[in-house]
C-alpha cells in the first residue's frame, strides 16, 4: 500500500483500477485537493494498493504517515477500470 499524489485530474475515483509504471493498483481512497485555493491545477491524493491489501485498508491496520509516497502527472496514469468489479 502507498500514497500517490497525482498532479492534474486523471479522471478516476475511488475503487478504480489504474496502472502507473507498469504496476496495476486499486484506489482505496481519492481526495481532490486544490479546487479553490491552488495550486495551479488540482491534485488527487490517493491511497492505493493491490487487491489483497483491501482488508488491511478497511480495518485501518496501517499508519498513513509511514506509507511510501510518490508523485506523478495525470498523463502518466492509465485508467484500467472505473470501478473494481469485486466491490460493486
Amino acid at each position: 500500500m502507498k500514497q500517490l499524489i497525482i498532479r492534474g485530474d486523471a479522471g478516476f475515483r475511488r475503487d478504480a483500477v489504474i496502472e502507473i509504471d507498469g504496476e496495476e493498483l486499486t484506489c482505496f481512497s481519492v481526495t481532490r485537493q486544490g479546487d479553490w485555493h491552488g495550486p495551479d491545477e488540482v491534485q488527487l491524493w490517493c491511497t492505493v494498493g493491490s487487491p489483497d491489501e483491501r482488508e488491511t485498508y478497511n480495518k485501518r491496520q496501517y499508519v498513513p504517515h509511514w506509507l511510501e509516497t510518490e508523485a506523478f502527472d495525470a498523463e502518466e496514469v492509465t485508467v484500467k477500470s472505473e470501478k473494481n468489479p469485486l466491490n460493486v
